[in-house]
């Protein structure tokens, strides 16, 4: 952009091409958030309606709705870097929007998991956007636009719990048969806005009138360019819990056991697929390092060009601040009602309402944590900071309940104060947690512009990585320990950006 670029975001400022595109890309990411989360608030109706499904079922696909969410925002963030992010964006909401309406009218198990399996992928729409969001607003700005989208984008989540149901029951008639075409125009709209979309926004403005809107791409779709031989060890280590996250859920899927407890009683799928499963992982990272080694070593040997370096570092320290944000903040919201509704004795109700304002705040405190980081005079100590307030937010809401007879978590204090102020706890966390997932986005599209939509990409898996992880300690622990080591996480994350993050160059730049 040229020196008079805008110094201020100016959400309303409709005349303006940039944040036309800004709120056109907003909203592509909400619909992906608003179909890739569209099961749970039906979930308990199709175990109504489908006289063969039991709980068993829900928790195999609601795996399946995160498994290939993972590498798809690697090679989704590929992709962007190659053909830019409009195109890729259209394709992948006209695409999803055939696996959704597959899900909404399939008659056997297979059909289910398989189409949600596929639909999964939808889930890297975020990453798509953080790109397309970077090629338009300057460095002074770019935590604001960024926080912006990405907040009210991941409202999408909060929309499909309070609308499907809805729709369902009064556009469809019934919650009996509603429930799948409530899904269908789910996809519908996803199929519509992703041939919408393609028409309403550019890469770069339409009038291309300055260098500084070039569209930078990347040669060819392929693993991340590296500065140094270090780096690229650190690529190939930092890759490899990409795979290992799919192994642990390969593993969870084969301990879900069908028909518990009846005579039909049988794994879902048997130990000898668990292990194909294993080796096929093993071999996609094997295929991994090959490719990135080919891609890296000649231009290693041959020397890389000042102006082409980055820190790789910098990339890994943001890898573990998703992780344990935004990571943290999937794992909080799926155990956070049956947590208040067991600690507190609360009905399904209230204790639904309360963990819904973890997720509401991020259409406040996401964009917060972009803008602090526009007005500090570094972004690595907004990073820090914000890491800092999860790691003491997480450790207060361990603290909400104490441990009561035959190991149950009763709460601290007796009274509806200290409901109160368990409430505005885990409020104030939340805004921590969000406004750090604003602040790392803040910082990626800086670290190496031809490269941001892999750089966002690995971050945006580690989020999902972060949640498998912790989901499946969740499984192991109990409620207040699970709080104390997510606490823990951040304060490491904290460790990596104190010691490995650096201050962007030209962090505060008009252009």
């Amino acid at each position: 952009m040229s020196s008079t670029a805008p110094s201020k975001l100016g959400l309303l400022e409709l005349g303006r091409e940039d944040i036309r595109v800004l709120h056109w890309t907003w909203i592509a990411f909400f619909i992906t958030f608003y179909v890739w989360f569209n099961m749970a608030p039906l979930a308990t109706t199709m175990l109504k309606s489908i006289d063969w499904m039991t709980k068993d079922h829900i928790k195999v696909l609601a795996i399946c709705n995160v498994a290939l969410t993972i590498p798809g925002r690697i090679v989704i963030g590929a992709l962007i870097d190659r053909f830019g992010p409009r195109i890729v964006f259209s394709i992948l909401m006209v695409t999803m929007a055939i696996p959704a309406f597959f899900f909404a009218f399939g008659t056997t198990f297979v059909q289910l998991m398989v189409s949600r399996l596929v639909l999964s992928v939808i889930g890297a729409g975020f990453v798509i956007g953080i790109r397309m969001v970077a090629q338009w607003f300057p460095p002074k700005v770019i935590g604001r636009a960024e926080g912006f989208y990405a907040g009210w984008g991941n409202f999408g989540s909060a929309a499909a719990a309070m609308t499907l149901p809805w729709i369902a029951l009064s556009v469809f008639g019934s919650f009996e048969d509603g429930w799948r075409y409530a899904l269908a125009f789910n996809g519908g709209i996803s199929f519509i806005y992703g041939i919408v979309y393609y028409f309403l926004v550019t890469d770069i403005p339409r009038d291309g009138a300055t260098k500084a809107y070039h569209f930078v791409k990347a040669k060819k779709a392929q693993p991340m360019e590296v500065s140094s031989w270090l780096d690229l060890i650190q690529y190939l280590v930092w890759s490899f819990p990409l795979i290992g996250a799919l192994g642990i859920l390969a593993w969870r899927i084969g301990n879900v056991v069908i028909n518990k407890g009846t005579p039909e009683a049988m794994p879902l799928i048997s130990p000898a697929v668990v292990y194909i499963i294993y080796a096929l992982l093993a071999l996609i990272y094997i295929a991994h390092v090959l490719k990135t080694l080919q891609v890296n070593l000649p231009v290693l040997r041959a020397g890389v060009p000042e102006s082409e370096k980055y820190h790789w570092g910098s990339v890994a320290a943001l890898n573990s601040t998703y992780f344990a944000n935004f990571g943290a903040e999937l794992a909080v919201v799926s155990m956070l009602p049956m947590f208040f509704q067991n600690v507190f004795s609360m009905t399904p109700t209230s204790a639904g309402m309360i963990a819904a304002s973890f997720a509401v705040v991020n259409l406040f405190a996401r964009p917060l944590g972009g803008f602090i980081s526009d007005h500090m005079n570094s972004r690595k100590l907004t990073m820090m900071v914000y890491m800092v307030g999860i790691a003491i937010g997480f450790f207060l809401m361990a603290l909400i309940g104490k441990y009561g007879p035959e190991g149950s978590i009763i709460p601290q204090f007796e009274g509806m104060w200290w409901l109160i102020i368990a409430v505005v706890i885990t409020i104030s966390c939340s805004v921590f947690v969000q406004g750090a997932e604003g602040a790392t986005f803040a910082v990626i599209p800086m670290i190496k512009k031809s490269q941001t939509g892999q750089i966002a990409g690995m971050a945006g898996a580690y989020g999902n990585v972060g949640a498998v992880v912790y989901l499946v300690i969740y499984s192991m622990v109990d409620s207040k320990t699970f709080f104390y080591i997510i606490a823990l996480g951040a304060a490491i994350s904290f460790l990596f950006c104190l010691f490995i993050l650096r201050e962007p160059e030209g962090a505060f730049a008009d252009e």
